[in-house]
Formats: structure tokens, C-alpha cells, sequence
């Protein structure tokens, strides 16, 4: 059972952006087809997120009968996003919609200057030259943004507030092929710095690296972790979880589900909020809208969610000012 209760955010944060995988179904003569495209999805998933279909429903669209949808993923090969963003533009569809991280946003910009992109992304477009700013996007991009460089404070404060003691925390994370590795890493530091924490970066780029990754913490006493939100980590997600368990280490998250897969904690935006503003975006842009008349949608509500039974099975105590401003998995 999850109880709601309205999270006050301290800083203003976001999450990592949330994966919307899609089937290429059969399109209907006459009626738009959406393209998206994914660092991390695998081809053949299917099922777009409730919250972007709502959007888009309430834009007037509904797949199957107004609109359809393919969709093209990466399964974390980011090397092969441009040629996936190049198949999209020569199947001529009428929006791009681009998940999972600054890099299939790019991609998609250098495949077209002429088709809509919209994007949903965690850090800020303007820094990687997806929009000229936020209020006036200019060009043919605009979508969402998570803002995830503001999330490193808050998900440290976080941590310290639930386990004080930890005065080294991990931070799990891809390689520096993504454009924001180093950001977010910087971000990272950054905080710990003003928090008085020691902060042990752990790169990883496929499978095999998480359980090395693992020992490491464990070897160098890192008394939690913060997972970073990358295609590889969203893709082994539940490699990480069962990992998690085994080391009986604290863990942040940048996503609720996987709190509610056994995860302990996680802090993000509200991506069902930022997801159907997504959808109405998209509608807007079938209907005629540019999309550099619509600035750049920023996160105003924010998910703090505790998994209680993890908490119990770690040996924690939940303080209570955190229970106050949590949504709590029972």
C-alpha cells in the first residue's frame, strides 16, 4: 500500500528521466506517426506510459485511431543512436520523441533541422545545445526537462539525514561516452564537498562491471550509494536491486519504481506530471503548434518515496521529519 502525502521540496530537483518504450504497430493511411527514440529500450517492447498517453488524449490523440507510434531503441549502444534517428527521418513521422537522456536528443537534432523533436531529458537543454534557451526554444526541439544537475544535493542530504554515519557514500555511474557523465559527476563531488562526505565514483559500462563495482564499495566501506540514472544502470536495474540486497547497503534511486521493485529510497521529479505534459506537447505539435513556441516544460513537483519493509530488512530507522514529506511503501 503506498500512502500520499504532499513533498515539500527543499531545492528544486528532478529525477531521471522515465523510459517509454514503444511497439512499431501498423500504420493507417492518412493519420501522423510519432517516432521515438530511446538510449536504453529494447526493440519490440511495447506500451507508452500512461501519463504520455493521457497527455496525448487529452490533446485529442489516441493511438490506433487518430495517430501511431514506433518506436527505436538503443539497448544502451549509443553509437547506434544516429543511425536510429536516421531511420525515423526517412520514415517520415511526424514527431520525434526522444527518452533517456541528452544523447538520442542530440541525435535526433543532427538527423533533422525540420522535423518536431520533443524531448525529455534530465539536465538542462540550453547547456547541450538543444534549445537556444528555455522560454524560447527556437528551431524545430523543445519537450521536458528533469533538471537532474540540482538532484545531487538533495538526494545526499538525504542519505545523511537516514544514515548519518555514512560519511563515505558510493556513486554509481556510467562512463564518460554519455555528454553527461561529467556533469553529474561534478555535481556529485560538488555536494559532498559541502556536506563533509567522501564520495567514491564507480564507473560502469555493461553488465559485468556492476558486481566489481558492488565489492568495491564494499572493500573501500562506502555506507550508501546513489545511483545515477544511465541507460546501462536502467537496463540492469534489477541486477542493482539484487545486488543492493545481498551488500545490505542504503541506496538512493533516481526512479519510484524501483522503490516499489525493493528499492530503498528514491528522489525525483513527478515524471507521470512531466510525461503528460510530454503527450500534450506532442498533440499540440500534430495540430500545428511549432515547437519553438513552447518553452522548455520545468519541474514543479517532486517524489520522495521510502520503501519501509527495505528499511526494516536493513536494520534502519526512518526518522521521522522523512516520513513527514514521504510517499511510503508499506
Amino acid at each position: 500500500m503506498i500512502r500520499r502525502r504532499e513533498f515539500i521540496a527543499g531545492v528544486s530537483a528532478a529525477a531521471t528521466p522515465v523510459l517509454w518504450p514503444l511497439a512499431a504497430g501498423a500504420q493507417q493511411p492518412g493519420i501522423p506517426v510519432i517516432g521515438f527514440l530511446n538510449g536504453s529500450g529494447l526493440p519490440g517492447q511495447s506500451g507508452a506510459s500512461p501519463a504520455f498517453r493521457q497527455g496525448l488524449k487529452e490533446a485529442g490523440y489516441i493511438e490506433g485511431q487518430n495517430v501511431a507510434m514506433v518506436f527505436r531503441g538503443a539497448n544502451g549502444q549509443i553509437e547506434r543512436l544516429r543511425a536510429l534517428a536516421g531511420d525515423l527521418v526517412r520514415d517520415e513521422v511526424a514527431v520525434i520523441v526522444t527518452t533517456g537522456g541528452a544523447s538520442p536528443a542530440l541525435a535526433a537534432k543532427a538527423a533533422t533541422s525540420t522535423i518536431p523533436i520533443v524531448f525529455t531529458i534530465g539536465p538542462d537543454p540550453v547547456k547541450y545545445g538543444l534549445v537556444a534557451s528555455l522560454n524560447r526554444p527556437g528551431g524545430n526541439v523543445t519537450g521536458v526537462t528533469f533538471l537532474t544537475e540540482q538532484l545531487a544535493a538533495k538526494r545526499l542530504e538525504l542519505l545523511r539525514e537516514l544514515v548519518p554515519q555514512a560519511t563515505t557514500v558510493a556513486y554509481l555511474t556510467e562512463d564518460a561516452r554519455y555528454p553527461t557523465f561529467a556533469d553529474q559527476k561534478s555535481d556529485i563531488l560538488e555536494a559532498a564537498r559541502a556536506l563533509g562526505r567522501e564520495v567514491i565514483v564507480l564507473e560502469v559500462n555493461s553488465e559485468r562491471d556492476l558486481e566489481a563495482a558492488f565489492a568495491a564499495l564494499v572493500e573501500r566501506r562506502a555506507g550508501a550509494l546513489i545511483v545515477g540514472a544511465f541507460p546501462i544502470i536502467n537496463i540492469q536495474s534489477n541486477m542493482i536491486l539484487a545486488l543492493a540486497a545481498q551488500h545490505s547497503i542504503p541506496v538512493i534511486y533516481y526512479s519510484p519504481q524501483l522503490v516499489r521493485r525493493g528499492g530503498l529510497m528514491s528522489y525525483s521529479a513527478d515524471a507521470a506530471d512531466l510525461g503528460r505534459q510530454a503527450g500534450a506537447y506532442v498533440g499540440r505539435i500534430l495540430k500545428g503548434i511549432k515547437p519553438a513556441d513552447l518553452p522548455v516544460v520545468q519541474p514543479t513537483k517532486y517524489q520522495f518515496v521510502i520503501n519501509l519493509k527495505t528499511a526494516k530488512a536493513l536494520g534502519l530507522t526512518i526518522p521521522r521529519t522523512l516520513l513527514i514529506g514521504a510517499d511510503v511503501i508499506e
